[in-house]
């Protein structure tokens, strides 16, 4: 699929992709002339859903747009990829670039559109200029520009490198930016839809999604769907980091147990017992070790046990890791990265890391752990964009799933004691009662 088959930065090139029957999907497309309406029901016969986060169904989504408008339509890849533990489109980009490209240029031609952008993460410039370099691979061989492989259809693509934001990950912060405004989310409605980028309808996707499309019209929707399992059609790639022996990107079948994946990423590092996994990047709430080794990846099996996938970043930690320390971390990422736009967000961001730090740090009092839960409670729902429910899921699983550990700090106004004891040559942390 999407990372198979590569030999690391000797396989990015057109010809190496070609080797991998890259751009035979456009090839026949443009050819048989094949109706755009047929690409969308392969698409949703795949079963294919969104791969940045919300999981929302992509044929479904590319059927949104209008197809009597007549001006000009766009397509935009958002590979602003700045959610902490999510590495996988970058090296999709790095390493697989015209993947992503045949992909864009389909959903061009399927849904009317005369130009593409794909807004990549600010702080992976190397990758940006990969990218390009890509772009011009497929110019110079008649695959993007005007009258495409000899046909009538046209299509143009840009990379355009984003300004470090997280909150340019969400899709109308990111047309903001696009645009050269400051990157904040747009009231919806209207849906970028109808009024995307220049107030022109758009469709976005994530930079996996596009790459999956070529593969899907190769093999065919119901091979793709079989992949998976119901509803979770196909692969996915997961960025596995924590304390496991070999992180990295794995690209499993949805549907895989976890245990798998945890297995194919080397396993606990030190033998240490598993103790907590964030499995969809870190605004997906946080689920127990014991948990996670009765589910499946997909995205049924995670909302289910009351999470989700989204990104795809499986954050591992082992019985050292203090659950108080690491939410504090996270509540301090999205107080910094809030954009001020909404009160709620704004204000209850600041407060959410103002009371972690203070339990952290041994100043915490015993109604904090209800106030945590009001605030959180309190944010979600109420802003533009998500930033703020993606603010406030995180505090509601760990307290859910480790209050007990959040009064310990308040009785004990401490942390698990540092103990020096020689396990596999390393510190580990325990309680002292």
């Amino acid at each position: 699929m999407i990372l198979a088959d590569l030999d690391g930065d000797r396989s990015w090139r057109l010809a190496d992709y070609a080797q991998r029957r890259g751009y035979e999907a456009l090839k026949k497309i443009v050819a048989e002339k094949i109706a755009p309406d047929d690409i969308i029901a392969t698409l949703k016969t795949a079963n294919l859903r969104g791969r940045g986060g919300a999981g929302f169904p992509t044929g479904l989504k590319w059927s949104f747009m209008p197809k009597a408008y007549t001006g000009p339509k766009y397509v935009v890849c958002n590979s602003d990829e700045g959610e902490p533990g999510t590495f996988k489109d970058r090296d999709i980009l790095r390493y697989n670039p015209h993947a992503v490209i045949e992909g864009m240029i389909i959903a061009g031609y399927t849904m009317g559109c005369v130009a593409g952008y794909n807004y990549i993460h600010g702080e992976i410039f190397e990758v940006y200029e990969r990218f390009e370099a890509a772009l011009d691979e497929a110019r110079a061989a008649g695959l993007l520009g005007r009258n495409i492989l000899g046909s009538d259809f046209s299509f143009e693509l840009f990379a355009h490198h984003g300004y470090g934001a997280y909150v340019c990950g969400e899709e109308t912060g990111l047309l903001e930016s696009l645009e050269g405004k400051k990157g904040q989310p747009r009231f919806k409605p209207p849906f970028p839809a109808s009024f995307g980028l220049y107030g022109k309808p758009t469709t976005i996707n994530n930079t996996e999604t596009f790459a999956s499309v070529p593969f899907i019209l190769r093999m065919g929707g119901e091979t793709f769907l079989n992949l998976g399992k119901p509803n979770n059609g196909g692969t996915k790639i997961f960025s596995v980091s924590g304390h496991v022996n070999r992180p990295g990107n794995y690209e499993v079948q949805l549907g895989t147990p976890f245990a798998e994946l945890l297995e194919m990423a080397g396993g606990m590092r030190g033998g240490r017992r598993l103790k907590a996994v964030i499995p969809g990047g870190s605004s997906a709430p946080v689920l127990s070790g014991e948990l996670m080794m009765e589910l499946t990846m997909d995205y049924d099996a995670i909302a289910k046990a009351g999470s989700m996938l989204g990104s795809g970043a499986v954050i591992v930690m082992d019985e050292t890791t203090c659950m108080v320390k690491a939410l504090e971390r996270l509540s301090y990422f999205y107080f910094e990265e809030s954009c001020g736009q909404c009160t709620p967000c704004r204000e209850g961001t600041g407060w959410l890391y103002r009371m972690m730090r203070r339990l952290e740090h041994g100043e915490g009092r015993a109604e904090d752990l209800d106030l945590l839960d009001n605030v959180a409670e309190n944010i979600m729902g109420r802003t533009i964009c998500a930033l703020g429910d993606a603010a406030a899921m995180p505090v509601r699983g760990f307290l859910k799933h480790y209050r007990d550990e959040f009064a310990y700090h308040i009785e004990h106004k401490r942390c698990l004691v540092p103990v020096e004891l020689q396990r596999e040559g390393s510190r580990i942390y325990v309680r002292q009662d």
